[in-house]
């Protein structure tokens, strides 16, 4: 962590380092199939009419950010030597289970049906719900942990 603030910096974000192998890339694979599945299987169960509040994608992205929040501490503060826990849990696993793709296609949805106000609130409440989620992540793993 730097003096100037108390987030946690991803140990594995250092430009200089040499490009991840095939075995870093097998376990991101892995992790982005497992969590596009479970994105799909919840998209599917909630089945969103079209023009409706999607309501899966706000769950699967402020979950995400919540969880995001609970593997900067893990990877940065507790287990900072894991050579795969970043990038399969944040890389693939929650790559694959938030969306930022179907986040704007879900606004455009609901402009193109005149929901002006629902995309507004659609938008902007799943960013600051998102920012919220990694905080309190941040704030509860390392109240646990330490």
């Amino acid at each position: 962590m730097s003096a100037d603030h108390d987030l946690p910096v991803d140990p594995d974000a250092d430009p200089r380092d040499p490009p991840p192998g095939w075995d870093v890339l097998a376990v991101i694979a892995l992790g982005g199939a497992l969590g596009s599945l479970a994105r799909w299987g919840l998209g599917e169960a909630a089945g969103t009419p079209a023009g409706a509040v999607p309501w899966a994608t706000v769950v699967e992205n402020v979950s995400g950010s919540l969880a995001l929040g609970v593997l900067m501490v893990l990877v940065a503060e507790v287990t900072p030597g894991s050579r795969y826990l970043r990038p399969f849990a944040g890389v693939g696993l929650l790559g694959g289970w938030t969306t930022f793709s179907t986040y704007a296609l879900d606004a455009r949805t609901l402009l193109a049906h005149d929901r002006m106000a629902a995309a507004v609130l659609y938008v902007g409440g799943s960013l600051v719900l998102g920012l919220l989620a990694v905080v309190v992540g941040l704030r509860i793993t390392r109240r646990v942990v330490t």
